[in-house]
């Protein structure tokens, strides 16, 4: 049956330990804690308010640009002269993504911050948050001896209208000068010259500039990091150019011209081919023009010689017949020409790098859109060139593709040119048979004719070159960017940065869950016994009562119940009295009551006193008797020196009223008290002679108050258990580990102890708001006591709440 009930409780004791801390025990920890919880987001929101003065007000500025679409037309200043070939040899296809990639490009931003001096920022100090004087500032800086690596700051601060201070040099802070506005001065960066941009120094005086100069390495990286630039759409053609920047003018003047930039390399890089175009026609009609005078001075010297005059009317019938094989012949020659020039131009590797002439006049479609598709595929290797290096995987593959191509187009070449040659030959032939149709005519005539011939060849090619010249020309003023500006940069004067309201709101959680925090590790490192529910949760011990803990007791004042005290100790020692009584049930004889704990200072020499004036106030013969007689705690308190325990154990004393002492506080209450310190405390309390006094005692007294030693410190408790009736187990809040229950446990179980109950002293009140204890009505009626009573209860400090 003892077996059964044994499991019967240790199921108990492990249901009871699966209950965890409800919602409302949590609530009321943090009401019990409010004062912390409201320090902790009252300093988060203080230092948040602090950190949010400090960081600067940051603006976004964004830009909206569409990528134009050459091939598919639509919006084009150049579609209006549409009828001129040679615009399809400079229209090079862009897209979206890839232009996306040029506006990030290191090299353009590098260009708008040397063309803005984005290198050298002015800031004005004032308060937590500096301020950004870009194009705001009264002053600008000059450096005669400016290096793009350099990097340093320093302070100007205006004096007068006409002079200021330079101060505060990072390379030697020492160094102090005053100048004059528009002075060369050399300083220990290097010489430079401060001059006023206009704005009036009167609100700025004594104030103070810094000039931060940053390497221009690192101001592009910082400026292009920035900048992001997105596509608007999956599909479409339009990018939205975005700036971060404390200053809104700044990130307006970044996006604006970084926009410019990017269209200005554009038109350069189309004008590049326009511009190898006019090379080459130059070229060429400087040649040919040379050619056609030394042809006129043949005719002239001919004529001259020969005496002749006007050839043509004379063989004007003979030429008729041929006239026809003439111009195809000529048409011919000229080809053959073009492309016998064109076969040199990519014979010759001096040019193997340059564009091919476009548009030149060959025939054949299938050659110039060969040599328009070589010139832009050139064009694009450039590009990826200009932003990475010729080991680039893309270009090296352009140059494959290049190369395949070249070779394609001299092969076309040389077949054109077997063609036309065959044509010749064959349109020669003919002028052969109509040559001998005309054997009338002069062989003067014949050589005038042929020289003729020659003229009118050079003068077609030369007027044709004009022609191209200066469509290549308008080709070159009427050249168009690739984006075209939707929105400039614009945007809200509303700071995005710093989110006040969010950095208030996270300081506001964090000042919550800092206190949170540290309540949960306490509680979690806090393994000692925090109230009555740790007890029941982890024993099945019967749990008697519950004393709580007195505030400001004088040193060495033990005694704290008094006759008519209404304070709430005197209030919990009567309900430990009612409850011992139901206890005991209906027994006549004295109780033997042992009181013990499991450590030092438990309070049980402050529990046996009071619990033995509590009895005795209720009228109770009770007898207090000091066991301890290593320690000898209570006889210290009551400064008790002389007869005691020991004497009567070691057999020096035998009569009993002898050790008996009447105490000063209650007539019903007498001690004994342990006397002077024994060499062997545990052969004595083995002797009989315990148990004689303990007999004797019983019948004088009602009841008998035994302050015993720890339990688990020696064996004395244990020793004395033989001659009691209950033995009282005090354990201390805040004192006892909890996993020394399970030890209490083995020892209820055990039987070591008769009727082993539990008595938790040193109780707060404050305990009840966090979930570990039931709280008390005593004080109830008794007016300003029960206002008091908080003030009568001890406070814990912080770290021992739990």
């Amino acid at each position: 049956m003892a077996k059964e009930q044994q499991e019967i409780y240790g199921q108990q004791v492990e249901e009871s330990t699966d209950n965890g801390l409800s919602l409302r025990d949590i609530l009321e920890i943090g009401l019990a804690n409010w004062k912390w919880f409201a320090l902790s987001v009252i300093v988060c929101l203080s230092i948040a308010y602090v950190y949010v003065q400090t960081l600067p007000y940051i603006y976004t500025r964004s830009a909206s640009v569409i990528i134009k679409d050459n091939k598919s037309g639509g919006f084009s200043e150049s579609a209006m002269f549409k009828d001129l070939g040679s615009m399809d040899m400079i229209n090079v296809r862009s897209s979206a993504e890839t232009e996306m990639l040029i506006f990030q490009s290191y090299r353009l931003m590098q260009d708008v911050v040397s063309q803005l001096d984005l290198d050298v920022g002015y800031v004005m100090q004032g308060g937590l948050r500096d301020r950004s004087l870009y194009k705001d500032s009264p002053l600008a800086v000059s450096f005669i001896t400016k290096d793009n690596n350099s990097q340093f700051s320093f302070d100007i601060v205006p004096i007068s209208d006409q002079e200021v201070l330079l101060s505060d040099f990072t390379s030697n802070e020492d160094w102090s000068k005053k100048v004059q506005l528009g002075d060369t001065v050399s300083t220990p960066v290097g010489v430079l010259v401060v001059n006023n941009t206009g704005i009036p120094l009167t609100k700025f005086k004594k104030k103070v500039i810094t000039v931060n100069k940053r390497r221009l390495k690192d101001a592009t990286t910082r400026y292009r990091r920035a900048v992001s630039v997105s596509l608007e759409s999956k599909n479409g053609g339009a990018l939205n150019i975005t700036m971060n920047d404390t200053d809104i003018k700044r990130a307006e003047d970044v996006i604006n011209t970084l926009i410019a930039k990017y269209n200005e390399d554009a038109i350069a890089d189309k004008n590049r081919l326009a511009v190898n175009t006019a090379r080459f026609i130059d070229d060429r009609l400087e040649i040919i023009s040379q050619e056609l005078g030394d042809v006129d001075s043949q005719i002239e010297t001919f004529k001259k010689e020969n005496e002749l005059t006007d050839i043509t009317s004379e063989a004007g019938m003979s030429l008729t017949m041929k006239s026809g094989y003439m111009s195809e012949g000529v048409s011919l020659e000229n080809q053959i020409s073009l492309v016998n020039f064109i076969k040199d131009y990519l014979s010759d590797p001096v040019k193997i790098n340059d564009l091919i002439p476009a548009n030149t006049g060959i025939e054949s479609a299938e050659i110039s859109g060969a040599i328009s598709e070589y010139n832009q595929l050139l064009l694009k290797r450039d590009r990826l060139m200009s932003n990475s290096s010729d080991r680039n995987p893309m270009v090296i593959d352009l140059n494959q593709t290049l190369s395949t191509m070249r070779n394609s187009i001299i092969q076309s070449i040389d077949n054109l040119l077997v063609t036309l040659n065959i044509r010749m030959k064959s349109i020669q032939e003919q002028e052969q048979i109509a040559r001998h149709k005309i054997a009338s005519v002069p062989s003067q005539e014949k050589q005038v004719l042929s020289i003729a011939r020659q003229q009118k060849i050079k003068e077609e090619l030369y007027l044709y070159l004009l022609n191209k010249r200066e469509e290549n020309a308008l080709n070159m003023a009427i050249t168009e960017s690739n984006a075209r500006v939707i929105d400039a940069a614009n945007g809200s004067d509303t700071p995005v940065s710093p989110k006040t309201m969010m950095i208030l709101l996270a300081a506001l959680a964090i000042g919550c869950v800092i206190p949170a925090a540290v309540i949960a590790l306490i509680m979690l490192l806090n393994t000692t016994v925090r109230g009555r529910k740790d007890i029941e949760d982890n024993t099945t011990v019967p749990f008697l009562a519950e004393i709580p803990f007195k505030r400001n007791k004088a040193e060495g004042d033990i005694v704290i119940v008094r006759e008519g005290g209404r304070d709430s100790v005197s209030e919990a020692f009567r309900i430990l009295r009612t409850n011992l009584d139901f206890m005991v049930g209906g027994e006549n004889n004295a109780k033997v009551i042992m009181l013990t704990s499991a450590n030092p200072g438990s309070g049980k020499t402050f529990v046996s006193f009071n619990l033995a004036m509590t009895l005795a106030l209720a009228g109770k013969k009770v007898l207090l008797l000091d066991v301890d007689l290593r320690k000898r705690s209570l006889s210290k308190r009551m400064h008790a020196e002389g007869i005691g325990l020991t004497n009567y154990l070691s057999g020096r004393v035998n009569n009993i009223d002898e050790l008996i002492m009447k105490d000063e506080f209650h007539e019903c209450l007498d001690v004994i008290h342990a006397g002077p310190t024994p060499p062997n405390p545990a052969e004595l309390l083995l002797s009989k002679r315990l148990d004689i006094l303990v007999d004797e005692i019983r019948n004088r007294y009602d009841y008998i108050i035994i302050d015993s030693v720890p339990s688990m410190m020696v064996a004395d408790a244990s020793i004395t258990a033989r001659v009691t009736d209950i033995t009282i187990y005090v354990i201390r809040e805040g004192l006892m580990d909890r996993r020394q229950l399970a030890d209490v446990e083995r020892i209820y179980r055990g039987n070591a102890f008769k009727k082993l109950c539990i008595l938790l002293n040193g109780v707060g009140m404050k305990q009840k708001r966090y979930g570990y204890g039931y709280g008390y009505g005593y004080g109830y009626g008794y007016g300003e006591e029960e206002q008091n009573m908080e003030s009568q209860l001890h406070e814990k400090r912080w770290w021992q709440i739990f």
